[in-house]
C-alpha cells in the first residue's frame, strides 16, 4: 500500500476537519431555525423530535412534553421518560423524579427506590429532590433543606409539626386542624414565640377567634398586630372597632416603620366617622401618607386637587379620583365630573382603570354633543383594553357590531392557548415551556421561601403558576389584583393578560347546562368565574355553595326536591340549577342582562326597588344605572360578570382582528 507524503496527509486532515466544522455549523444553524417545543406543539411534531432530532436537548424536551399530556398512562409516561435523566440541570432532575413516580405507580417499588436514590445523590439541591427525601422517609432533612416545598409541608403534616406548618404553609390541606389542636391542647407548653407563630398561621386561614385565644394575654408582635387588625376589620362592628384601635396603636408606637404606614392605609380605607376620627390621631408623618390624604380629601377635609397632583401614580389617588367622579356623575354635575376625570391622564393608569376613565370621558363628551371627541376617546379605550366591561360598553356606544357567540365546542374541554411564562427566571421558564407547570410552581415556592409575592409582577407570575396547577381560587384573585396595578401594555399584551384571567373551566358541565336551560355559555362562565373562581368546593359566609354559589333553599326550589350541600358541590348539578335560575331571571326582566345579573347577586326584590323615575333608566342608561346601585358588592358584581361575559365572547376571536382594527 503506498504511503502518503506528510503534505498529503495534512491536506486530507485539514479537509476532514473543515468538513466537520462545516457540518457542526450547519447542525447548529438548523437547531437555531427550529422553533422551541412547547405545549402547543402537536403530538406528531413532538414524536418526530423525540425520535428524529439530532439535538439531545430537543429530544428530551419532546419526551417531557409527551409525558405531560393528560391522556398518557403511567406505562406510556415511563416509556417517554426512560433514559432522560442524563446531564445536569432541572430537567434532568425532573425526568428522574417523574420516572420514579411512574415506577411507584406501576407497582415497582425497588425500581422507584433506586431512581429516588439516584436523584438525591446527583441533584441534592434541586427542588425535585424534595420528593426524593419524602419518598425515602428522610422527613427531618426534607423540612430543613426545602422548608416551603409542598413535600416538606406534607411531611410536616405527617409528623404533626404544627410550628413548621404555621411558618411555611398554614394553608396546606389539613394544616388548619393541626394548628387549632396545637393551640388548644399544647404538648408541651408553648413559648411566647411559638404562640405568636401559631396565631399568625391561624390568621392566615381566617381563624380570627382561635388566633386571639392562642395568643392569650401576650402582646402581639408588630407584624402580628397588623395582621390581627386586618382580620378584625372584616368582622362585626365590635371587631372593627378593636381592629381600628389595634392599628392606631401600632401606627403610634412605630410611626417610621413600613408596618405603621400599612396600618395607616388600612385605617384610611375604613368607612365611617370613627375611622376618620382615628386618622386625626395619627402621628404627623403618617397623616401625610397618600392613602390618608386621599381619605381626608374624599371626606372634604382637604381639597382633592393637590392630592391627585402630588400622587398621580398611587392606587389611593386612583380610587379617590373615581369615587369623586362617580358622585359627580350620579348628581349630574357633568362639568365637575369631567374636571375630576381629567386630573390624572389616562396613560398613567393601569389599563383597566384607564378604560373606565376613557369610557366616562367619552360619555360626557357625547352628552355635550361632541360626537367626534367621544368616538376618539372610545377608540382609545379599545386600544387600551380590548376586552372587559368598558370595552363592551364602548362598542355599544360606538354602535359597532358585536361578534356572535361561538357554538359550544364538541368533545373534551379545551383551554385557551398556552403562552410563555416570561418570568425572567430561566429555570421557571424552561420548566413551564416543557409542560412542567407543577414543577415550576414547586420550584417557585421553594425559591420564595413561603414569602408573599412582592409587587404586581410577582403577583402576576404566581397567579399564573397557581391557575396552571388548578388553584383558581387564589390564582385568579392574584391575576385580577395584579391587573389593577400593572402599567398599561399594548393591545396584544393586554389581550394575553385577559386570556390568562379567563380560563374556560368546566366546559362540559357549563356547556350542557347552557344548552339545556337556554342560557349563553359565556354568561355562565362569567357568573362562575365571579361567584367561585371555578372552585366547586367553596362556600360563602352566608351559606351559598359551589360553582355558581347557590343557596340550598334556592337550589331545592329549582330542583323540585331537597338538595344536599354535597350535591351542590357537584359541578354538573350546580351548573344546571344555576343556569335554570339565571334563565328565570332573564325571562322575568325581559332579557335585560343588567337587571338579571344584579338579581342573581342581590335578589329580584332588591332590584325592583332600584327602578324608579328618580334613578337612571337601566334600559336607556345602563352604565349610569349600575353606578347608582346602592349595594357596593352588587355594583361591582354586575360590571364584573357582564365584563367576563364579553371577554369570554371576544377572546374566542383572533386578536389581530381586534387589535389591528385600531
Amino acid at each position: 500500500m503506498p504511503q502518503l507524503r506528510p503534505s498529503a496527509a495534512l491536506l486530507i486532515g485539514a479537509t476532514c476537519l473543515g468538513s466537520g466544522i462545516a457540518l457542526a455549523a450547519t447542525r447548529q444553524a438548523l437547531l437555531q431555525l427550529a422553533p422551541p417545543l412547547n405545549p402547543t406543539s402537536s403530538t406528531a411534531e413532538l414524536k418526530a423530535a423525540r425520535f428524529g432530532s439530532v439535538d439531545p436537548l430537543r429530544r428530551r424536551d419532546a419526551a417531557l412534553l409527551l409525558s405531560a399530556q393528560p391522556e398518557r398512562t403511567a406505562i406510556e409516561r415511563q416509556q417517554w421518560l426512560q433514559g432522560q435523566g442524563w446531564g445536569k440541570g432541572p430537567l434532568a432532575a425532573v425526568a428522574l423524579k417523574q420516572a420514579a413516580q411512574n415506577a411507584a405507580a406501576r407497582g415497582r417499588p425497588q425500581q422507584a427506590q433506586a431512581l429516588w436514590s439516584s436523584l438525591l445523590r446527583r441533584f441534592p439541591e434541586e427542588p425535585a429532590s424534595a420528593d426524593a427525601l419524602y419518598a425515602l422517609g428522610q422527613s427531618a432533612a426534607l423540612r430543613q433543606r426545602f422548608p416551603a416545598h409542598p413535600a416538606a409541608l406534607a411531611a410536616a403534616l405527617d409528623a404533626g409539626d404544627s410550628l413548621h406548618l404555621a411558618r411555611w404553609g398554614a394553608r396546606w390541606p389539613g394544616a388548619e386542624a393541626q394548628l387549632l389542636r396545637a393551640c388548644e391542647n399544647p404538648k408541651p407548653l408553648l413559648s411566647s414565640e411559638q404562640r405568636q407563630l401559631l396565631s399568625s398561621g391561624l390568621l392566615e386561614v381566617g381563624q380570627l377567634e382561635a388566633a386571639e385565644r392562642c395568643l392569650g394575654q401576650q402582646q402581639p408582635s408588630p407584624e402580628l398586630a397588623l395582621n390581627l387588625g386586618r382580620g378584625l376589620l372584616r368582622g362585626g362592628s365590635a371587631e372593627q372597632e378593636r381592629g381600628q384601635e389595634l392599628l392606631l396603636r401600632l401606627a403610634q408606637e412605630q410611626p417610621s416603620s413600613p408596618l405603621a404606614r400599612e396600618a395607616a392605609a388600612l385605617l384610611a380605607d375604613e368607612p365611617g366617622a370613627a375611622a376618620l376620627a382615628r386618622l386625626e390621631e395619627l402621628p404627623a408623618t403618617l397623616k401625610q401618607e397618600p392613602a390618608v390624604q386621599a381619605r381626608l380629601a374624599l371626606d372634604e377635609r382637604i381639597p382633592w386637587q393637590p392630592v391627585l397632583q402630588r400622587w398621580p401614580q398611587e392606587p389611593s389617588s386612583w380610587e379617590l379620583q373615581w369615587q369623586l367622579a362617580r358622585k359627580a356623575l350620579l348628581q349630574q354635575r357633568w362639568t365637575e365630573a369631567g374636571q375630576i376625570l381629567g386630573a390624572i391622564p389616562s396613560r398613567q393608569l393601569p389599563a383597566v382603570l384607564a378604560a373606565r376613565q376613557l369610557f366616562w370621558q367619552g360619555y360626557l363628551a357625547q352628552r355635550a354633543g361632541q360626537t367626534e371627541q367621544a368616538q376618539r376617546l372610545w377608540q382609545t379605550l379599545l386600544r387600551t383594553q380590548p376586552v372587559g366591561y368598558y370595552s363592551w360598553r364602548a362598542r355599544v356606544r360606538l354602535q359597532q357590531p358585536l361578534p356572535a357567540s361561538a357554538p359550544t365546542p364538541a368533545g373534551p374541554s379545551t383551554e385557551l392557548s398556552w403562552q410563555p411564562l416570561a418570568s425572567g427566571n430561566d429555570r421557571l421558564d424552561e420548566l413551564w415551556r416543557t409542560g412542567q407547570a407543577l414543577e415550576a410552581w414547586e420550584s417557585w415556592r421553594h425559591q420564595q421561601g413561603g414569602r408573599r409575592p412582592q409587587g404586581a409582577r410577582q403577583l402576576l407570575l404566581e397567579g399564573r403558576l397557581r391557575t396552571a396547577i388548578g388553584d383558581d381560587w387564589t390564582g385568579l384573585g392574584q391575576l385580577d389584583f395584579a391587573n389593577l396595578r400593572l402599567p398599561q401594555p399594548g393591545c396584544r399584551a393586554q389581550w394575553q393578560r385577559a386570556q390568562q384571567q379567563h380560563p374556560r373551566r368546566f366546559q362540559a358541565e357549563l356547556g350542557q347546562a347552557a344548552q339545556q336551560e337556554g342560557v349563553d355559555l359565556n354568561l355562565l362562565w362569567g357568573v362562575a368565574r365571579q361567584e367561585s373562581r371555578f372552585s366547586p368546593g367553596v362556600s360563602s359566609p352566608v351559606g351559598a355553595i359551589g360553582l355558581l354559589q347557590l343557596m340550598p333553599e334556592t337550589a331545592a326550589e329549582l330542583a323540585g326536591r331537597p338538595v344536599s350541600a354535597a350535591e351542590l358541590q357537584t359541578p354538573a348539578l350546580n351548573a344546571q340549577l344555576g343556569a335554570r335560575y339565571l334563565h328565570r331571571l332573564l325571562v322575568q326582566w325581559k332579557q335585560q342582562p343588567f337587571l338579571a345579573v344584579a338579581s342573581y347577586n342581590a335578589g329580584p326584590g332588591a332590584v325592583a326597588s332600584w327602578l324608579s323615575p328618580a334613578l337612571p333608566d337601566p334600559e336607556l342608561e345602563p352604565e349610569l344605572w349600575s353606578e347608582a346601585i346602592p349595594y357596593p358588592e352588587t355594583r361591582l358584581y354586575v360590571k364584573k360578570v357582564l365584563g367576563n361575559r364579553w371577554s369570554y365572547q371576544v377572546l374566542q376571536r383572533n386578536p389581530s382582528a381586534i387589535c389591528e382594527a385600531f
